[in-house]
């Protein structure tokens, strides 16, 4: 395997949060991976289905968007931190490419939405909390979203 395709992961726990982290290299191909991680978090404390579902789509929205505008090339890597406790999930996704302006509106013409410019709003939904940090032409971008959990 090639040291641009290496994926990294960690996982801890402490203070009764469990931690993973996943780096992944910014290719769509990946971004499976960051939904499995989830998946096996899921498996450590129980979440709801539907709950379940509604992340993986936040968290695919997230990483898509860092691999589709981060990078011109593809050639960065994207990474992603799970924090999960027995009432709250935590997920940040964070690259190292151009940024962006997360207050940008979408894009409508007449009633239809143009490509691109759901993501965030489907991340808003789903997330009980959301915090997006990035700039217009400064290197960087970070996502945090949190969710609330009711144990399944």
């Amino acid at each position: 395997m090639s040291k641009a395709a290496a994926v990294e992961a960690r996982d801890e726990e402490r203070d009764g949060v469990r931690t993973v982290r996943l780096r992944i290299p910014a290719k769509a191909e990946y971004i499976t991976l960051s939904r499995l991680a989830l998946t096996g978090l899921a498996k450590v404390s129980p979440i709801e289905e539907e709950t379940l579902a509604d992340l993986k789509l936040a968290l695919t929205e997230a990483v898509s968007n860092s691999i589709r505008h981060a990078y011109a090339n593809g050639s960065g890597h994207v990474e992603i931190a799970y924090a999960l406790s027995s009432t709250r999930l935590e997920i940040e996704v964070f690259d190292d490419g151009r940024g962006f302006d997360p207050e940008r509106p979408l894009a409508i013409e007449g009633e239809e939405l143009t490509e691109g410019g759901l993501g965030i709003a489907i991340i808003r939904t789903v997330a009980d909390e959301l915090e997006i940090e990035s700039r217009p032409g400064v290197r960087g971008s970070r996502l945090r979203l949190v969710k609330q959990l009711r144990l399944a």
